[in-house]
C-alpha cells in the first residue's frame, strides 16, 4: 500500500526516496523514477537498485542510521540503464507516523582521483561543492512551493477584497492576510534569488509606470486606522520605462509605508509622477543623473520630517529609528532596487516640513498606452486552459476567473493540456501554464502547442524568474500574485494581437 506520508521533496532535481526500515522503498519523486525505473512506484525493495560494491546490505545500512541524519556519504546504486552510478546519499528518519521510515537523498557524484600520499583538497571542494548545489537546490524548491501557496492566498484574498463593500467588518483582516502574504512574497523571494545561479535578465518590456504606481498606492488608502488625505498627480502621457513589476511595487510599497507611519494628525500624502528630461548631467541629493529621459516618481507627506543628522543614514542596512522589532532594511531595499534598475532615490527633508522620496527611473522618450483596467472592464467570456501541477493553483486560477465571467478549463500536467487541445471541441482563447512541472515542462509544452495551434496565445507564470530571453515579460507574471494582477494580465495577453513568443 502507497504511503500517505508526504515526501517534500517531489520537485527536487535529485532522487529521493521514502523508505522503511525492512527497505522497501514507499515512494519515490520524479527525479528517482527517471534514474531507476518506473518500477519504482510498486513499493519495490532498495536491495534492487543497490550496487553490491557498497558492503552492508541495504536493510543494514538503513538501520544503523537509528536517529540521527548523516552527512552525505557516497554509495553506488544500479540505474534503470544498467549503469552503476555514485551518489552522495543522505539518509534521515522519519519520527512521525506508526512505522519508522527513512528520507534517502541521492545526490550525483564523481568521484575524485584517489590521493597518493595525503588527503586530495580537490576531492573536499567537489564534497563541498556539492553540498551546497544540494542546499541551493533545496532553497529553490521550496521558493517554488512557498510561492505557489502564497499565490493561492493572495488570489483568493484580493478577490474576496474586491467583492466586500467599504464597511464589512471583515474587511481589515483581510487587508492584513493581503499585507502578511505580500510581506512572505518578499521573503520567498530573496530565497529564491540567493538560490539562483544566474541573475534576473528577463526580457523586459518598456510600459507604463503609472498602473505600478496607482496599485502600490491603493492598498494604502482604503486602509483602516488613520484618515489621510490623498492626492495623486500622475503625468497623463509618461514616458515608457523597463521594469520588473513585483520589485518595483515592492519598492513603492515600502516608500509609501514610510509614509503613512510617519504622518500624524492633519495627515497628507502626494503621490506624482512626472518626465523628465535632462539634457546635460544633473544632481539631485546624492542622486548623479547622466543626461537622458527619465521617469520620476515623487512621494511626499507632511508628517514630522527626518533629523539632519539621521538623513545621511536612511541606506543604510540594519539603521532604523524605529525600535527594536524593525530590522532596518526597508530603504535600503527601495535603493537596491532601484539601483539595480539603473535609477536612483533622492529623498530631502526637513524637521516640522515633511519628507520627499523621489525615485527616478531611466526611460525612452516614447508613450505606452496605459494598460490600467478597472475592475469593471476586467470581465471576459473567452475559454482559458489553466496548468499548473499543484492542485491549488488550479482551485484559485479557476475561482477567481470564472468569477469574472471566462471559461476555465484545468489540466495538472502539460500532457493533459495538450489532450485537451488535442479534442479540439473547445475553442481555446488563451493558455496559462506554469514555467515549472515535473514530466512536461510549460516550456515544451509552449513548444507543442505552437505546432498545434500557432496562434494560440499563451501567458506563462512561475514563482522562479527564467533564464536570458526564454520569455517576454508582456506574457509573464511571476507569482506570488493577487487576483486583480492575474485579471490584468489575462485581459492583457488576450487584447493582444499574435501568438507569444517563448524562446
Amino acid at each position: 500500500m502507497k504511503s500517505e506520508v508526504a515526501l517534500g521533496l517531489e520537485n527536487a532535481g535529485w532522487p529521493v526516496l521514502l523508505v522503511n526500515s525492512s527497505g522497501a522503498i514507499l515512494r519515490a519523486n520524479p527525479a528517482a523514477v527517471e534514474a531507476f525505473g518506473s518500477t519504482l512506484e510498486g513499493e519495490m525493495p532498495l536491495s534492487a537498485i543497490w550496487a553490491s560494491e557498497n558492503g552492508p546490505m541495504a536493510e543494514q545500512f538503513i538501520l544503523q542510521w537509528d536517529n540521527s541524519p548523516t552527512p552525505p556519504g557516497p554509495l553506488k546504486f544500479c540505474a534503470k540503464d544498467g549503469a552503476v552510478r555514485s551518489f552522495l546519499t543522505s539518509i534521515c528518519p522519519l519520527t512521525d507516523g506508526p512505522e519508522k521510515l527513512f528520507i534517502l537523498q541521492l545526490l550525483p557524484h564523481t568521484p575524485a582521483p584517489a590521493a597518493k600520499n595525503a588527503k586530495d583538497p580537490s576531492a573536499e571542494s567537489l564534497a563541498q561543492k556539492q553540498k551546497l548545489d544540494c542546499a541551493l537546490q533545496l532553497a529553490r524548491t521550496v521558493s517554488l512551493d512557498f510561492n505557489n501557496a502564497l499565490t493561492s492566498i493572495l488570489g483568493h484574498t484580493s478577490l474576496l477584497l474586491t467583492k466586500s463593500e467599504a464597511n464589512n467588518p471583515w474587511r481589515r483582516s483581510l487587508m492584513e492576510i493581503e499585507k502578511s502574504a505580500a510581506r512572505a512574497a518578499e521573503i520567498a523571494n530573496d530565497l529564491g534569488t540567493f538560490s539562483r545561479p544566474e541573475k534576473d535578465q528577463r526580457v523586459q518590456s518598456a510600459r507604463n509606470l503609472n498602473s505600478i504606481l496607482q496599485r502600490a498606492t491603493e492598498l494604502f488608502e482604503n486602509g483602516e486606522g488613520k484618515k489621510i488625505s490623498w492626492t495623486s498627480q500622475l503625468e497623463r502621457r509618461p514616458f515608457a520605462t523597463k521594469f520588473d513589476e513585483a520589485k518595483i511595487q515592492q519598492a513603492f510599497v515600502k516608500v509609501l509605508e514610510n509614509a503613512v507611519q510617519a504622518v500624524n494628525e492633519n495627515a497628507q500624502i502626494t503621490v506624482q509622477s512626472r518626465n523628465v528630461e535632462l539634457a546635460e548631467a544633473s544632481q539631485d541629493r546624492d542622486v548623479r543623473l547622466a543626461a537622458g529621459t527619465y521617469i520620476c516618481v515623487e512621494i511626499t507627506d507632511n508628517g514630522p520630517g527626518i533629523a539632519p543628522e539621521v538623513l545621511p543614514r536612511i541606506f543604510e542596512p540594519f539603521f532604523t529609528t524605529k525600535g527594536g522589532k524593525h530590522r532596518g532594511l526597508g530603504l535600503a531595499w527601495v535603493y537596491g532596487i532601484v539601483t539595480n534598475h539603473g535609477g536612483g532615490v533622492a529623498v530631502s527633508s526637513q524637521p516640522g516640513a515633511g519628507t520627499s522620496v523621489r525615485v527616478y527611473l531611466p526611460a525612452e522618450k516614447r508613450v505606452v498606452q496605459d494598460n490600467r483596467f478597472s475592475l469593471d472592464n476586467l470581465n471576459g467570456t473567452q475559454t482559458i486552459l489553466m496548468v499548473d501541477d499543484e492542485d491549488l493553483m488550479l482551485t484559485m486560477g479557476q475561482t477567481v476567473l470564472s468569477t469574472y465571467g471566462y471559461q476555465v478549463l484545468t489540466a495538472n500536467s502539460g500532457q493533459k493540456a495538450l489532450d485537451i487541445i488535442s479534442q479540439g471541441d473547445k475553442n481555446i482563447d488563451l493558455v496559462i501554464t506554469d514555467l515549472v512541472m515535473p514530466a512536461m515542462s510549460g516550456r515544451e509544452l509552449v513548444e507543442h502547442l505552437r505546432k498545434l495551434s500557432p496562434n494560440i496565445r499563451v501567458l506563462c507564470t512561475s514563482g522562479y524568474v527564467p533564464a536570458p530571453a526564454q520569455i517576454d515579460d508582456s506574457a509573464y507574471l511571476q507569482k506570488p500574485f493577487s487576483s486583480q494582477e492575474l485579471l490584468v494580465k489575462v485581459k492583457q495577453v488576450l487584447t493582444t494581437s499574435g501568438s507569444t513568443p517563448v524562446d
